[in-house]
């Protein structure tokens, strides 16, 4: 005999889902992510029907390999060297698409990702040197706000464009 499920369990999950949904996407939670396949610069990435954003997992192998699911696991452990990994999603959020599009061609959606994903490491930690460089940082800048170093990184581009 089948059992449904009480309500207050299904409520339960469902606001569970809610909140927990949004920390998996943008850079408080596991990051976006395209494959070579896609174009992440293509204008047609409003979520439509079926369309899920990207959403990643961190595979960091700094001397001890480990997969997190949320940006700040990756900063909470100071892993250095990482590598996003789709989960689920098939087009770029807003801001996603926006970090891309800041990059100006010089950091992808998955490389983004990753990079937000580490800490102590360049590009965080050094100075921007070259437009490229400036181009990386913007994306990073509107694509992880909330990464821990973002002021370094705020600082070494302004001192690059005064």
């Amino acid at each position: 005999m089948l059992r449904s499920r009480p309500p207050r369990v299904v409520l339960v999950g469902a606001l569970l889902a809610g909140v927990l949904a949004p920390l998996l996407v943008g850079c408080s939670g596991a990051g976006p992510d395209t494959d070579s396949s896609e174009d992440p610069t293509s204008s047609e990435t409003g979520l439509g029907s079926g369309a899920s954003p990207v959403v990643f997992a961190f595979v960091c192998d700094d001397g001890e390999r480990e997969t997190y699911t949320t940006y700040s696991a990756v900063w909470e452990a100071e892993r250095t060297s990482c590598a996003a990994e789709r989960l689920t999603g098939s087009v770029p959020s807003e801001q996603q698409q926006a970090a891309v599009d800041a990059a100006r061609g010089d950091a992808t959606l998955v490389e983004l990702a990753s990079t937000c994903a580490v800490t102590g490491t360049a590009p965080w930690t050094s100075a921007v040197a070259d437009d490229g460089s400036a181009h990386l940082a913007d994306g990073l800048l509107q694509y992880c706000p909330g990464h821990p170093e973002t002021d370094h990184l705020r600082d070494a581009l302004s001192s690059y464009r005064s």
